[in-house]
C-alpha cells in the first residue's frame, strides 16, 4: 500500500536523537491525520451531514517506568523540539543510549478496502440506506414512534517511528451502521438498537442488509412492549451469541490487560498458569480476522498483531502487553498497543475478544434448565476495575420453562464477577458471532470486537423488575 508522507524521517530523526541527548531511554513520534464522515437521520429527515480532518503527532519519552507525553498540531521541526524539551524538563540526565537508524518496514495490509472515505462519492447512497432503514421500521408497527440511523465512517492515516530505529505507516478505514427504534405503548417506551461495524470502507454496506437491520431494531423494541415482569434471584441464565461477550470483555478481558496486571489491580495478576475459569471455557485475543472492526495490521506502537491466547481450557495462559506492560512485568509484548489519537499515550488494549467456539448447540443448552433466563442480546452496564463485579442490562431477555423458550421479559439485569461467572460456564455453543463496539480506557476510545458462542451460566444473580 502506498501512503503519503504525514512527516519525513529526517526531521523525525532529529526530535529523537534531541530526547536522547536529554536522557531519554526511549522516544517515540506517533503521527496521525485522521478524516471523519457521518450522516445522521432522526425523524424520517436527514438531521446532518458532518465531517472532518485532524492532524497531530505524540511525543513520548520513556525514562525507565516513567511516562512523559505530550502532542501538538504542527509538524514543524522546532516545535517537535520544543515540546521534547519540555517533557524532559523536569528528568533530563546524560545520555544513556543513541539511537538506531530507521529501518523502514512496509507493510501487507490484511484488511484491504474497495471504497474508501478518501474517495467519498457515497452520499447519495448513505442518505438512500438510512431513510431505506426509516420507512422499513416504521412500517412493521404504528407502535414505532421513532426511528434514527447514522451512517459513520472515519480513516486514519498513522505513521510511527522510534529511536530503536522503527518508521512504520498504516491506513485504517472504519464503517458502522446504526439504527435505533423507539417503540411506545400505554406511555411505555422501550428501546431496540443495532450497530454493526467493520474494519471496511462503504462497502460494508452491501454485507449489511438495510431492512433486516431495521426490522431487527425494531423487533427488540416491539417485544418487551407488554412483556411480563422478569422474576429475580439466582438463575440459570442462558446468554446468546455476539453481543453477549460484553461481560467477558468488560469483566474479564480488562483484567487481563498489563494496564491493571503490572499496578496488581487485576485479581488474575498472579494466576498465570492456574485454572481461572471453567475447563469448557477458552477464550482469544486477536487483531487477524479479515476486516473485523477491531482488528489492526499493527498496533499503535507499530508491532504487528497476532492471536493471544488468553485462557485455555479454563487455564489463564496470556496477559494483553504493550511495550511499557512488559517493561513492568516481564512478559512479552502481544501487539496490543492501542490509543484513539495522538493525543493519548498508548497502553494494553483489547482488539477482537471473544469466547471460543465449543460443541453444543442453543437447543441443547435450553433443554438443560427447567426454569430460567434466555439473554438474546445484552446491553449496556457498568464494571467495578480490579475486582470484575459487574451490572449489565438485558436489552432482549425471554423466560425459559422446562427447556423452552415461552414468553419475553421486561428488561432483566445481570449481576456478578468476571471470576465467577468464568467458573459459572458450564457448555459452550457451536454459534461463535462477533460484535462491533467502542471500548474506553486511559488510552481513549478505540473499536473492539466482543463475542462469544451462546453459552449457559449456572448460576448468576438476576436482577429483575418485578
Amino acid at each position: 500500500m502506498t501512503h503519503p508522507i504525514l512527516l519525513g524521517s529526517e526531521v523525525a530523526g532529529a526530535v529523537l536523537d534531541h530526547a536522547l541527548t536529554l536522557g531519554a531511554d526511549f522516544a517515540e513520534l506517533f503521527v496521525e491525520r485522521r478524516r471523519r464522515s457521518q450522516v445522521s437521520l432522526l425523524s424520517s429527515q436527514i438531521e446532518s451531514i458532518s465531517g472532518g480532518l485532524d492532524f497531530g503527532i505524540g511525543v513520548r519519552l520513556c525514562y525507565g517506568h516513567k511516562v512523559l507525553y505530550g502532542y501538538t498540531n504542527s509538524s514543524d521541526r522546532e516545535e517537535l523540539l520544543r515540546i521534547v524539551t519540555l517533557l524532559a524538563a523536569k528528568d533530563r540526565r546524560d545520555p544513556l543510549v543513541t539511537r538506531t537508524a530507521f529501518d523502514f518496514t512496509a507493510l501487507t495490509d490484511r484488511h484491504p478496502v474497495r471504497e474508501p472515505l478518501a474517495r467519498d462519492r457515497m452520499l447519495e447512497a448513505k442518505i438512500a440506506y438510512l431513510q431505506t432503514m426509516d420507512r422499513i421500521a416504521r412500517a412493521e408497527s404504528p407502535l414505532i414512534s421513532q426511528f434514527s440511523g447514522d451512517a459513520l465512517g472515519w480513516e486514519q492515516e498513522v505513521a510511527i517511528f522510534n529511536s530503536e530505529g522503527l518508521e512504520v505507516r498504516d491506513r485504517r478505514h472504519y464503517n458502522r451502521l446504526m439504527a435505533r427504534a423507539i417503540a411506545m405503548k400505554d406511555g411505555e417506551q422501550s428501546v431496540g438498537y443495532e450497530a454493526p461495524g467493520a474494519l471496511m470502507g462503504w462497502e460494508h454496506s452491501a454485507l449489511i442488509d438495510p431492512q433486516q437491520l431495521a426490522q431487527t431494531a425494531a423487533r427488540q423494541a416491539l417485544i418487551k412492549l407488554g412483556a411480563a415482569p422478569c422474576p429475580s434471584g439466582t438463575l440459570p441464565v442462558i446468554m446468546d451469541n455476539g453481543f453477549g461477550g460484553v461481560i467477558f470483555h468488560e469483566a474479564c478481558g480488562h483484567l487481563l490487560e498489563t494496564t491493571s496486571v503490572a499496578k496488581k489491580a487485576s485479581v488474575f495478576h498472579d494466576k498465570m498458569g492456574q485454572l481461572i475459569a471453567n475447563p469448557a471455557v477458552s477464550a482469544i485475543d486477536e487483531g487477524l480476522s479479515p476486516n473485523a472492526w477491531g482488528s489492526i495490521n499493527i498496533d499503535d506502537e507499530g508491532m504487528a498483531t497476532q492471536n493471544t491466547q488468553l485462557i485455555q481450557d479454563g487455564v489463564l495462559t496470556g496477559f494483553l502487553v504493550d511495550r511499557m506492560g512488559a517493561l513492568k512485568t516481564g512478559y512479552a509484548r502481544t501487539g496490543s498497543g492501542r490509543r484513539e489519537s495522538y493525543k493519548f499515550a498508548p497502553t494494553s488494549r483489547m482488539r477482537n475478544t471473544y469466547i471460543q467456539a465449543g460443541p453444543h448447540s442453543l437447543d441443547d443448552m435450553l433443554a438443560t434448565v427447567d426454569y430460567g433466563i434466555y439473554a438474546k442480546k445484552m446491553g449496556g452496564g457498568s464494571v467495578q476495575p480490579g475486582t470484575g463485579e459487574f451490572n449489565f442490562n438485558v436489552q432482549e431477555a425471554y423466560l425459559i420453562e422446562k427447556g423452552k423458550v415461552t414468553r419475553p421479559l421486561k428488561s432483566a439485569t445481570l449481576i456478578g464477577t468476571g471470576p465467577q461467572v468464568l467458573k459459572e460456564i458450564s457448555m459452550v455453543g457451536n454459534n461463535l458471532a462477533l460484535a462491533a463496539g467502542m471500548c474506553g480506557s486511559v488510552s481513549g476510545s478505540v473499536p473492539t470486537t466482543v463475542g462469544q458462542p451462546a453459552l449457559k451460566v449456572d448460576n448468576i444473580l438476576v436482577g429483575g423488575n418485578g
